[in-house]
């Protein structure tokens, strides 16, 4: 089983792909959509999307590469943030004692 934290690692990685793969191509998104309603609706395929959407795919994308590297990035300090407290307790705690 996984640990909550590999799946954390996991999933920031993920939206950083998702949001890399929808920055720079948001094309595939569109198409993806199209073929999502496709299978609802008919004609989805005459659909286009205005230069507007294609913008705010983008930075859809740009906000999702910023959510997943900064979970990566606060990942790896927060490790190491978890085993400095309980030395640093335990050497207060040592130290009081030896006074």
């Amino acid at each position: 089983m996984m640990s909550c934290e590999k799946r954390r690692v996991f999933g920031a990685a993920f939206v950083l792909l998702q949001g890399v793969v929808t920055a720079v191509f948001p094309q595939l998104s569109v198409k993806l959509a199209k073929k999502m309603i496709g299978k609802n609706f008919d004609n989805a395929s005459d659909l286009e999307a205005n230069p507007a959407y294609i913008r705010q795919l983008r930075a859809v994308g740009v906000g999702m590469v910023a959510a997943g590297g900064t979970t990566l990035l606060l990942e790896r300090p927060q490790e190491t943030e978890s085993g400095s407290p309980e030395n640093g307790a335990s050497d207060e705690g040592s130290t009081e004692s030896a006074t």
